[in-house]
């Protein structure tokens, strides 16, 4: 079964770039037809897809955030990454790696990250 850790830096400070690591077990990221996301969960608000990249390669972005991050990969480690940039106080929430496979999905426990003004 798939395992994912999410790791970085739990405070960033505004106008300055996050970047997260999702480390993945128990499968290679390049397995055909996987679909890897980042989605984040403000306080008090509802789930948020920030962007996904396939097994791949390809990226695809929400138009929400799309002009402020890129998803990447390494494949030797089997991680993919997360950075968004100019961050505000707005981005602070949990953050979590996911993959998807239909009909699964699994999802790592997240990490919180919190934007200081």
């Amino acid at each position: 079964q798939v395992q994912l850790q999410e790791s970085g830096p739990g405070l960033v400070k505004s106008s300055q770039t996050l970047s997260l690591i999702c480390t993945v077990s128990g499968g290679s990221i390049t397995t055909n037809y996987y679909a890897w996301s980042w989605i984040r969960q403000p306080p008090g608000k509802g789930l948020e897809w920030m962007g996904v990249i396939t097994y791949d390669g390809s990226t695809y972005y929400s138009p929400s955030f799309k002009s402020r991050t890129a998803i990447s990969r390494d494949t030797h480690k089997n991680q993919f990454s997360l950075q968004l940039s100019s961050v505000t106080p707005e981005d602070t929430a949990v953050y979590f790696c996911t993959a998807h496979l239909s009909p699964a999905m699994y999802w790592g426990q997240g990490t919180q990250v919190t934007v200081s003004s």
